[in-house]
């Protein structure tokens, strides 16, 4: 019996992964599994996992013909996982010993359907506790009660699959997989649902997980046309947000949060290629033309001037004539 899957994607991190299996190996348990997904690396990744699937305790290892992306590689873990219960890790990232039994312990005492945790912000030497947008510690909750208000940052702001773990039943009832070929902000609409569909959540304050930023091969450094993914991954939580029961008392907060990670790119608008940028403002633009817009007056009328301001101006723009 496997008690827990943790799903891995690897693509060349051949300088980060050897630190990430190490810390693996400290979490091993003989009722745990590894599954570790090459997206089909063109670096020397797949030989590190070739050997981590003789050498490491529980290790599974899955090897993608194709890239795929994040999402799908994700995708590939939780159709192979058999275990109760599933978590994930980036595959240059990595965890403190012992972590994954203690957070396994503390979500079999809460009996919910998932946990979210804090973890370690890394970058450079630097090191800092990012903490989970959430005031109460160890109490279970529906997580409805967990996506408002619309202007604060919220659970559904904390979109990080490997801050958490989840039970098998949520993978049972098809909440668990990631849009297939999302390339960026793959988790917003997974976060959004599991917050609408799941019955019950808890925040623990866990400090476990260590997450390298500013790595050169991270997508978020990259000013390519596979950042602009995060518009067909807001277009999904707002037309899923729209369908839902509580959908007046909820789209604020979802076209909100897209207004803001737009006003975001556009305010870094120099570090994309110059034809990306050009097609991030024209999708932008109908991006917010798509948007309800009595809710899209309200989230623009509640923000600061000169976020407000630059999203009036790129709203104004013509609209492309193909979509995202």
């Amino acid at each position: 019996m496997v008690k827990l899957s943790v799903i891995v994607p690897f693509y060349n991190v051949q300088t980060y992964a050897p630190d990430t299996l190490r810390s693996l190996r400290a979490n091993a348990r003989e009722d745990f599994e590894f599954i570790l997904v090459d997206d089909c690396a063109t670096d020397g990744t797949p030989e590190i996992l070739e050997r981590a699937e003789r050498e490491l305790p529980g290790a599974v290892y899955v090897r993608h013909e194709k890239n795929g992306g994040l999402a799908t590689a994700r995708n590939t873990g939780l159709d192979a996982a058999r275990g109760e219960y599933l978590t994930f890790l980036d595959g240059d990232d990595w965890l403190a010993p012992g972590y994954y039994a203690q957070l396994l312990a503390a979500m079999e005492d809460l009996g919910c359907d998932f946990v979210r945790t804090d973890h370690v912000q890394c970058t450079a030497r630097a090191r800092s506790i990012a903490r989970a947008p959430h005031g109460l510690r160890g109490v279970v909750m529906d997580p409805r009660d967990a996506i408002l208000p619309a202007d604060r940052s919220t659970s559904v702001d904390y979109p990080y699959a490997w801050a958490g773990m989840y039970h098998r039943r949520l993978l049972d009832q098809g909440l668990l997989h990631f849009t297939d070929g999302l390339r960026t902000a793959e988790d917003r609409p997974w976060i959004w649902r599991l917050h609408r569909e799941a019955r019950t959540f808890a925040v623990l304050g866990l400090h476990g997980v260590f997450y390298r930023r500013g790595v050169s091969s991270s997508l978020t450094q990259i000013g390519d046309v596979r950042q602009l993914d995060f518009i067909r991954a807001f277009d999904q939580v707002i037309e899923e947000t729209a369908r839902d029961r509580d959908a007046d008392t909820l789209l604020p907060k979802a076209v909100r949060t897209y207004c803001a990670i737009i006003s975001h790119h556009l305010g870094n608008i120099e570090r994309f290629e110059p034809q990306v940028a050009r097609k991030l403002r024209s999708l932008s633009a109908a991006a917010m033309k798509r948007m309800p817009q009595d809710v899209l007056k309200d989230a623009l009328d509640s923000m600061d001037y000169e976020r407000a301001a630059r999203l009036r101006r790129v709203k104004r723009r013509p609209a492309p004539e193909v979509a995202a």
